[in-house]
């Protein structure tokens, strides 16, 4: 029996006791004139709510994060015998991260993301194109702000030599607010030209062909100015810094937006190529940035300390610089929707917290980048070089003879990198959406793969960059200058899905990893620098999957012309 019909015998027991007849009508007002009964939410219902729900999203940081961190660990404990100082604090900042990955995405997602799907649906049929290219540069601009990774250039600069590299050491010190505005600056840029395309039907082919060359160009002739060539592998970083979980989703937004509106939704890669731009326009506007300064004269500080002035490794500032980040791009969207589109929130309290959890995941993830992945990073990159030269400070021997310690380095330089992409989950995305694309002419698992040798591939290039003082110039040079071959013979979809490529294998996680791991080795062999392996880890996929794209079409014109001939 249940507890409505419980209660309705016991006042009906009770009203005709009083001689009354009743109904249930006056039952049911009876049971009005009760107070309100509450059930009480015990502990195990909160968790047994909770715990799925959680447990899915922590499971994919912990897929992103865990491998690598076991990765570098046992290298260093199985192939140079050592172990990990201050392993607990070393857990404790991982951990952190994880959380603060997981409490930021879902911010991001129930924060922002409805914002930028409604105005990129409403704003290309309500508003003018260049109130429309003007918010595209504001987004790019203010999302760039909101990266997590971003905050890895202000503590990136405490190992560079300024003596060697003293253009380099300011922009990563003193400089450093200029430095993260003509990055945001490059991207905004980027986000308008992305929207052009769009909405004029430009081939990606074509841009490629007009902006690498112009990338280039600027390369070689920093590459050929005294201080200005320390700074190349620090702009082409920035490239892969600026494509991560906050400015992908929400330009895609407003792109796909955009092109709906141009008649181009039915394309189904029409948001293919955007975050190429986002990669490669940062490369001019940082090397802009560093010839103006250096053309300028200005007095280059020794004793930079790497870090902008307000950074600090407390929790209130921590949570005043993800305020700092977070709420521009918030508010532009808010007065995009609120007072252009005339739009009303309709849920004021799922945007609210969404925006809070958000913050509090970038304060999380900020306090354990520097403590977890980056000193992990970092002691793994002081510790490689003892496998192949004597050991600074102690002057202990090499562990093995110096070509077998090198190949060991480059091994683990690309195990580090395959790993860091075949557990990056923006990718498994990627493939699957590119397996239904193409009708499975290109496989998820093969697109996983060639991305994931490619950046290996560029992993361990980068690392013997380091190690042997190679010049990242012709490096580059001659990687792109390869890659603009293959775009060349390559069809439309491949060349977007390609050049996309580099920039979906730059996460949160892999960004800080790689980049510390430079730094320390940088550091350990006594180079003036330790950037790069980020700029040709994004290189090697393009190559790759270009590769793979055109052995995809060579297979298909294979298999038809079998088929032909086997016709009567």
């Amino acid at each position: 029996m249940t507890e409505k019909k419980i209660r309705y015998g016991q006042y009906l027991g009770a009203i005709r006791r009083h001689h009354r007849q009743v109904s249930y009508n006056d039952v049911i007002a009876a049971e009005r004139a009760l107070p309100a009964r509450r059930d009480k939410l015990r502990l195990v219902d909160l968790h047994r709510l909770l715990t799925p729900y959680v447990t899915v999203r922590f499971a994919e940081q912990m897929r992103a994060v865990i491998p690598l961190a076991l990765m570098l660990i046992g290298f260093q404990a199985l192939a140079l015998r050592t172990t990990p100082p201050e392993a607990e604090t070393i857990a404790l900042g991982i951990c952190a991260v994880m959380l603060g990955l997981m409490l930021f995405m879902e911010g991001v997602k129930l924060g922002l993301m409805p914002f930028a799907e409604n105005i990129g649906f409403l704003m290309p049929g309500r508003s003018n194109p260049v109130t429309i290219l003007t918010f595209g540069a504001l987004l790019g601009t203010a999302a760039t702000f909101a990266e997590p990774a971003i905050g890895v250039l202000q503590t990136a600069g405490g190992s560079v030599s300024a003596e060697r590299a003293g253009l380099l050491k300011a922009l990563l010190g003193p400089w450093s607010g200029a430095l993260v505005l003509a990055v945001a600056g490059g991207v905004g840029c980027a986000v308008t030209l992305g929207l052009l395309r769009l909405m004029f039907g430009w081939r990606m082919k074509t841009l490629i062909m007009i902006i690498v060359p112009a990338c280039l160009g600027i390369t070689a002739y920093a590459a050929s100015q005294p201080g200005l060539d320390r700074v190349l592998g620090l702009a082409w970083d920035c490239g892969g810094i600026t494509t991560g979980p906050v400015t992908v989703p929400l330009v895609l937004a407003l792109g796909i937006g955009v092109a709906a509106s141009a008649g181009r939704g039915d394309n189904p890669l029409s948001g293919f190529g955007i975050v190429t731009l986002a990669s490669l326009f940062p490369v001019i506007f940082v090397l802009g940035t560093a010839i103006h300064f250096s053309g300028q004269g200005l007095p280059l500080p020794i004793e930079a300390t790497g870090a902008a002035d307000w950074y600090r490794e407390t929790p209130v500032a921590e949570m005043l610089g993800a305020l700092r980040a977070i709420l521009p791009l918030v508010l532009l969207l808010f007065v995009v929707q609120r007072f252009l589109l005339k739009t009303p929130i309709k849920r004021r309290d799922l945007f609210v917290y969404g925006i809070s959890v958000a913050v509090l995941g970038m304060m999380a993830f900020n306090l354990g980048l520097t403590a977890g992945l980056v000193e992990l990073g970092n002691q793994a990159g002081n510790n490689v070089p003892w496998a192949f030269s004597p050991r600074r400070g102690s002057g202990a021997p090499a562990l093995y003879p110096r070509l077998l310690g090198l190949s060991l380095t480059m091994i683990f330089a690309f195990c580090i990198g395959y790993g860091a992409t075949v557990a990056e989950p923006a990718l498994n995305a990627m493939g699957m959406t590119v397996e239904n694309l193409s009708d499975g002419a290109f496989k998820k698992r093969l697109l996983i793969h060639a991305v994931a040798f490619g950046v290996g591939l560029g992993a361990a290039v980068g690392v013997a960059r380091i190690l042997f003082d190679l010049p990242l110039a012709w490096l580059l040079v001659g990687t792109y200058a390869i890659a603009l071959v293959l775009t060349v013979f390559s069809r439309e979809e491949f060349v977007s899905l390609a050049w996309d490529s580099a920039g979906v294998t730059t996460g949160p996680v892999t960004v800080p990893l790689l980049l510390a791991l430079g730094i320390g080795l940088g550091e350990a062999v006594g180079a003036p620098e330790g950037f790069g392996i980020l700029a040709l880890c994004s290189a090697g996929p393009i190559l790759s999957v270009l590769a793979a794209g055109l052995w995809i079409d060579w297979r298909n014109r294979i298999s038809h012309r079998n088929a032909a001939r086997r016709k009567p």
